[in-house]
């Protein structure tokens, strides 16, 4: 008798816990964080890094490059179901949101771009912030602050990742504040937009001509037009973001960090990169 009353006991107790449970939020057992694309995700890797109960997906493929006309796949959605939080990188890049919405209604999305006001604008604003290493800083304090709030479980590690990031990265800046000034006022040709800010950043008076990220694919019409504005205006320098056949200027090519390997030094090594071509534009300037 005394036995069956032990188990009755014990199952009100169980009841009676449950029951309290349900009025409660239940934790996950994993804080999901879903990025668009390349280089928020090597952002979200730097600062997430070693944190507790965290599961880190980016959407797109590593390789797949800008998404300003990426079409949705039934993987990427699959990718996104039970996200806790979906990073982008704004400024109307992930055209795709809206279909994202219809099938994710209640997603919580953090815009990297939402603070920045270096923002290159012509017919519309140019997306591509984060090859400014000073406007990619910004996104990183953007994400950060978002993450630490959401999920604060996280928060001094995040916080620690954050700071220690930010630091090489500003290593980094320096010596680009470095050769802009030797690069200041010379001419080039951009034929990338997502390099728009870098040649700013560096002060090159850089000419645009968009060619939808596709310059082998150029008319004869298009290569034309650059070799005229470059003899009108005697410039010497074209930046691309991959191989191109253009032989009548010395070519630069500059990572865009659009796809590459996902160690957490992904951006720091391609900006590293990135300043040993701009360092050869000043060799053969001399």
């Amino acid at each position: 008798m005394k036995t069956k009353i032990v188990i009755f006991i014990s199952l009100i107790v169980s009841l009676f816990t449950l029951t309290g449970c349900a009025k409660t939020e239940v934790q996950k057992e994993n804080y999901k964080i879903v990025t668009s694309f390349y280089p928020m995700y090597i952002i979200a890797r730097n600062i997430t890094d070693g944190a507790n109960n965290v599961q880190l997906v980016n959407m797109t493929e590593q390789n797949t490059g800008c998404i300003h006309d990426y079409t949705l796949t039934t993987n990427d959605m699959k990718k996104i179901e039970n996200a806790d939080i979906f990073i982008q990188n704004g400024l109307g890049l992930e055209i795709f949101m809206d279909k994202i919405f219809t099938i994710y209604p209640n997603l919580k999305v953090l815009d990297a771009s939402i603070n920045i006001k270096n923002v290159i604008k012509e017919d519309e604003v140019n997306p591509h912030v984060w090859t400014s290493i000073e406007n990619y800083i910004n996104q990183v304090k953007e994400i950060s602050q978002v993450l630490i709030q959401q999920n604060s479980e996280n928060k001094q590690i995040y916080e620690e990742n954050t700071e220690k990031y930010i630091k090489d990265l500003e290593k980094v800046e320096k010596q680009y504040e470095e050769i802009s000034q030797e690069l200041n006022g010379q001419k080039a040709i951009c034929l990338n937009e997502a390099l728009e800010y870098l040649a700013k950043d560096i002060k090159l008076e850089y000419i645009s001509l968009h060619t939808d990220h596709d310059e082998n694919s150029m008319s004869a019409e298009s290569i034309k037009n650059i070799i005229n504005k470059m003899n009108t205006e005697n410039i010497k320098i074209i930046l691309i973001g991959k191989d191109d056949s253009i032989k009548n200027a010395e070519i630069y090519k500059l990572d865009t960090v659009l796809t590459g390997a996902t160690d957490k030094s992904a951006y720091i090594d391609a900006a590293n990169r990135n300043l040993e071509v701009l360092k050869s534009v000043l060799g053969d300037e001399k």
